[in-house]
Formats: structure tokens, sequence, C-alpha cells
């Protein structure tokens, strides 16, 4: 992967949440290389969009994308309702994305769970894994264990 400019490094800010932003706001624009940016230099990075194979490595990764903007545009995918488990060196975020599609009668809202997980990498945090699958219409997108008081 081609090492990136360094204003695009720079806007990749210094925390996961910065990557998540970053990442969100390329899809809505369709900017690949500013989605790219947002990716670990890593051989076995991988992406899995609702329904579809394992996407493993950079290049894969940016002709998948590059086609759903050659289809589509942009993406109107937006990170609601984040859970983070966050320790020094890795984060995981599980986000649901609603997102905007248009259907033979008009706009419509979808929603999305994902998961995605950063690394720490020595260009900054960086992900690692996007892994997407088909949610479900409605506000109950997750099921909790209500807490447990001891006394």
């Amino acid at each position: 992967m081609p090492r990136l400019p360094a204003k695009l490094q720079a806007a990749m800010g210094g925390t996961p949440d910065d990557v998540e932003v970053a990442f969100y706001e390329a899809l809505q624009s369709a900017d690949i290389e500013k989605l790219m940016a947002c990716w670990a230099d890593e051989d076995e990075i991988v992406c899995i969009h609702p329904g579809g194979p394992r996407v493993v490595g950079a290049g894969a990764i940016r002709a998948a994308f590059e086609a759903m903007f050659a289809h589509g545009g942009s993406i109107q995918a937006r990170a609601e309702h984040i859970r983070r488990i966050d320790a020094l060196a890795s984060a995981v975020h599980h986000v649901l994305e609603k997102v905007e599609v248009l259907t033979p009668e008009g706009a419509a809202q979808a929603y999305v769970l994902a998961t995605n997980v950063y690394h720490k990498t020595p260009q900054g945090w960086r992900m690692v894994v996007h892994h997407a699958s088909p949610g479900t219409q409605g506000a109950a997108q997750e099921i909790n264990q209500a807490p447990q008081v001891l006394h």
C-alpha cells in the first residue's frame, strides 16, 4: 500500500474515535483516499459487507469500496449507539449504522450492525476489521442484561 500524503495522515487524529469519524465521513463523501487512510498498512486487514464475502487486504478492500462508490456514489451511513471496548493498543467498537438507501418507493432507512476493530500502529490508530451485518428495523437493536445488584 503506498504511503499516504501527510495531509491525510494528519487528518487521522489520535484516537480510535477519530479514525471512526473519518471512516464514516469518507463513506458519506465517497472519498476513497480518506477511506483507505483509515485502514492499517497490514496484509491481513479484513472487511465484510452485509451478506458479502470476507475481503482481505488493502487492494481488495479498495476495489470493493471503489465498486460501491461507482454504483451508487456516497454511502449515507451514520454511526449511532456505539459501544466501546478500549485497551492500550486495540479498540473494538460495536456500532449501529443508520443507512439511507434509495428504493423504488423513494428514500428509506436501513440498519446495519457493525464491528470496527482498531490497532495502534506506528502510523497511529488504524482500522484492521470492519464487519457489517444486516440489522433489523425499529428501535430495539440490542438486548442488554440488566445490571445485578448484590446488596
